[in-house]
């Protein structure tokens, strides 16, 4: 295109065209660019084009709002510094994008296993389906009981081995033993406490005990009797001397 002559009054381009510093700003990259004053946006959007490889029709302009394609960047008042925002992707890009599904799709069944009740949960499923252990604790519903003094016995842990749960309140730890070996943890390692009703057997409850950052760190216990579940997470998560 044959450069605009410039007729704008006291303009300092000598005789040819007004140019107007811009940077334009597309995925991370920054081009100092300078560029006609009466280009149109569309003008533009070939130049950038040319810098980025974007095809006009992929690229939104941006400056105070989209950039009109038909309009000088001297009418929508294009200053020397302006920012030019660029948005789009290359077909490559695109392509490159939509990918990652299975990322996304592992989030969306993450938040669906959030809602479903644990008990269904799959991992959960395997343990309870083994039904109640013949020597459960008895379970009192409706009533809020202070820890025993004798362990809590008869409960499943997640491998569906033996546990029972002792609690040392004098040493302030909480020991969980299987056949193989006791765990002996301090009441203050353990982060949360969490515990829900086991579907159909409303009087028993499958409780996990955090005992490092994330969910991943959580100690599940099956069939605790519906008694005890808030004297455990008091006593725990400490509010036990208050008794």
């Amino acid at each position: 295109a044959a450069p605009h002559v410039s007729v704008s009054n006291g303009s300092d381009a000598e005789g040819g065209a007004e140019l107007v510093e811009l940077k334009v700003i597309w995925n991370k990259n920054k081009y100092d660019v300078k560029f006609r004053l009466d280009g149109t946006g569309a003008d533009l959007k070939q130049r950038i084009h040319a810098l980025t490889g974007l095809p006009p029709a992929m690229q939104k302009v941006m400056f105070k709002g989209l950039l009109p394609e038909e309009k000088t960047l001297r009418e929508i008042k294009v200053t020397n510094g302006a920012k030019i925002m660029v948005v789009g992707s290359t077909i490559n890009d695109v392509l490159a994008v939509n990918t990652p599904k299975d990322a996304a799709q592992q989030e969306v069944k993450a938040e669906e296993n959030k809602k479903e009740p644990l008990c269904r949960q799959k991992q959960h499923r395997k343990v309870l389906d083994k039904g109640k252990p013949d020597d459960v604790m008895p379970s009192v519903k409706g009533v809020q009981e202070r820890l025993p003094t004798v362990p809590l016995s008869g409960m499943y842990n997640k491998s569906g081995g033996k546990v029972r749960l002792t609690f040392k309140l004098e040493q302030d730890q909480l020991w969980i033993g299987t056949k193989e070996r006791t765990e002996k943890l301090p009441m203050g390692s353990i982060k949360n406490v969490v515990s829900e009703p086991i579907e159909g057997h409303e009087d028993y409850h499958m409780m996990a005990f955090q005992l490092g950052p994330t969910e991943a760190s959580y100690y599940w216990v099956y069939w605790v009797p519906t008694q005890y579940v808030d004297a455990i997470k008091d006593t725990v998560l400490g509010k036990w001397q208050y008794f």
